[in-house]
């Protein structure tokens, strides 16, 4: 009788370019023939023990072949979809006899033995449909010629299959433990902490696995190739399969090659022949993040968006062989933004204003009496400030500040005014903010347009500094202050204290310089210079100069840093 491995070898032969051998359990060969990633590409044969990747075109099946040659043999196949469901099932075909009906001895022809394998239908072992991890096992199956045959009917799609007669000492995809379930343990706006029970793989194998995170706001996943599909760069062509590599000589079809026999049907075809061309699907992009986290088995996912639906799976994958085991996924929404609290504001009381980086607050202000117009004072003590001004949900006015600003605003009989602040991207913000139906003297003392403090290089001293700046046509308090820095002193030090909105309160009284009044009603002489004394040689100087309002509220000046001679 002739061996069942000659019967399929005879079979696939006219699949296949060149003569093959079929893959064995020999180990020797078989580690040979798995670094042959083309053997397996090329062939239609499933080798004993090893993962292959292929490639399905719509409404294409695709059929592969292996040998049980030992009645009783164990026997598992598992089929994995990637990125569309599948249609597969496993069958038992009948092998024709081996003698011809002349009883000659000598081997039918052998298109006449593949003619004869591919019509009969065989037994039907087990079927299935779906996007599901699903396999067949048996602990005791006849020998014979295995055909599994697969079909997607909805796009273009991989698939990973992988069969062994030694199912019990293979163990190729990692377990799970008794328990799969994957636990929120912890919820936030933004963050949401995932548990999990360990795989049984990595401490009663010893063999080395990692976990992998995935998030998305869909659905769960059945597999990671899975996952890795829907992050392809180009779903439309994504690993699209080469030539002579993943599909074999029949598919050349799709690409516009001329069939072998031109005229001929494809025998083990239900459906005609698809159209000659690829089919390219477009999706939208999907917001789906992948995160490798080595053998921690808890994990805290950031950056979420609150009150949000997020969908959390977890793959143990197995370093080695590349393979991986899903858990069961979970989900969960986020916990909502905490309602904004909106801080009334007092006509004519100054409020002071935190706004975090990047956040907002909202203010209210309803006056108690009809009125002609709203005056808002607004200091902005760090980086500018976006305001936005909404009189009965009508929007008045949307600026930035920075600085000192103020603006009027036409009233309206009994009118409530909503102000909006956003915070600035680089940092939190601080304001000093009044509205008013009565405005008489300013809350905050006037400002020339340029704040900064002038240092003369040349009246620089051992021990002295002479400095200047503008003042504005209304006369006010300037009180100038000074404190000795380290020579690293920098511009970043220098931002982190300019808070123009903290006084001279805050200031030690060894730091105080002295205090003055001056103004001019021409603009070009409201100018003053004062020379700081008592200062030690080769010094640094952080200088600043306060200027004071009316209603005790104070504006710094842009800070300055002087140093003194070394040597006079």
């Amino acid at each position: 009788m002739v061996p069942l491995h000659w019967c399929l070898l005879w079979l696939l032969l006219p699949l296949s370019s060149r003569t093959q051998k079929l893959p064995t359990r020999d180990e020797e060969l078989f580690q040979m023939q798995i670094r042959d990633k083309a053997f397996f590409h090329d062939s239609s044969v499933i080798p004993d023990g090893a993962e292959i990747s292929s490639y399905l075109f719509r409404d294409t099946p695709k059929r592969y072949f292996f040998v049980v040659e030992e009645d009783n043999t164990p026997l598992s196949v598992t089929v994995t979809p990637c990125d569309a469901p599948l249609e597969w099932k496993l069958s038992l075909q009948e092998l024709p006899e081996d003698t011809s009906g002349e009883g000659s001895g000598e081997p039918e022809p052998l298109e006449q033995q593949r003619q004869q394998i591919i019509h009969e239908e065989g037994t039907e072992l087990f079927s299935y449909k779906g996007n599901d991890v699903e396999y067949f096992i048996s602990s005791s199956s006849p020998s014979g010629l295995y055909q599994l045959e697969l079909l997607s009917t909805e796009k273009d799609t991989h698939f990973k299959v992988y069969a062994t007669t030694t199912p019990e000492s293979d163990q190729p995809y990692p377990e799970l433990p008794y328990d799969p379930r994957v636990d929120v343990t912890s919820l936030g706006r933004t963050t949401v902490t995932l548990a999990w029970k360990p795989s049984p793989t990595a401490s009663l194998l010893k063999q080395p696995i990692q976990y992998c995170v995935v998030i998305n706001k869909e659905h769960n996943f059945k597999s990671l190739c899975a996952v890795e599909a829907k992050l392809s760069a180009d779903d439309a062509f994504m690993m699209a399969p080469k030539p002579g590599l993943d599909f074999s000589p029949f598919d050349f079809a799709h690409f516009g090659f001329p069939s072998e026999n031109p005229g001929k049907e494809r025998s083990f075809l239900a459906k005609p022949a698809p159209k000659l061309g690829r089919h390219v699907y477009w999706r939208p992009k999907v917001d789906i993040q992948k995160i490798c986290i080595g053998n921690k088995n808890i994990f805290t996912v950031s950056d979420l968006k609150p009150d949000t639906q997020y969908y959390f799976d977890v793959f143990v994958a197995n370093s080695n062989s590349n393979t991986s085991t899903a858990y069961v996924g979970t989900f969960a929404r986020t916990k909502e933004e905490a309602k904004q609290k909106t801080v009334e504001l007092k006509d004519g009381k100054v409020s002071d204003v935190f706004v975090k980086r990047k956040g907002a607050k909202f203010l209210r202000f309803a006056p108690v009496s009809s009125h002609q117009k709203v005056t808002l004072f607004i200091h902005s003590c760090l980086d500018a400030i976006q305001i936005q001004v909404r009189r009965d949900g009508k929007l008045l006015l949307s600026q930035n500040v920075e600085g000192i600003r103020q603006f009027q605003l036409r009233g309206k009989p009994k009118a409530k005014y909503v102000i909006r602040l956003k915070g600035h991207k680089k940092g939190a913000s601080m304001l000093k903010i009044l509205a008013t139906t009565r405005p008489s003297k300013q809350p905050f003392p006037s400002l020339p347009e340029d704040t900064r403090i002038k240092a003369f290089d040349k009246l620089r001293t051992c021990s002295s500094a002479t400095v200047a700046w503008l003042g504005t046509q209304e006369r006010n308090k300037f009180c100038i202050y000074k404190k000795e820095v380290d020579d690293s002193y920098n511009e970043d030090q220098k931002r982190r204290e300019q808070n123009q909105c903290l006084g001279p309160d805050t200031r030690k009284k060894s730091e105080k310089v002295l205090c003055k009044y001056f103004h001019s009603q021409n603009l070009q002489k409201a100018v003053t210079t004062e020379t700081i004394k008592g200062l030690l040689p080769g010094k640094s100087y952080l200088l600043d100069v306060y200027v004071i309002g009316h209603g005790g509220h104070s504006v710094k000046y842009q800070s300055k840093v002087v140093k003194t001679r070394k040597f006079c």
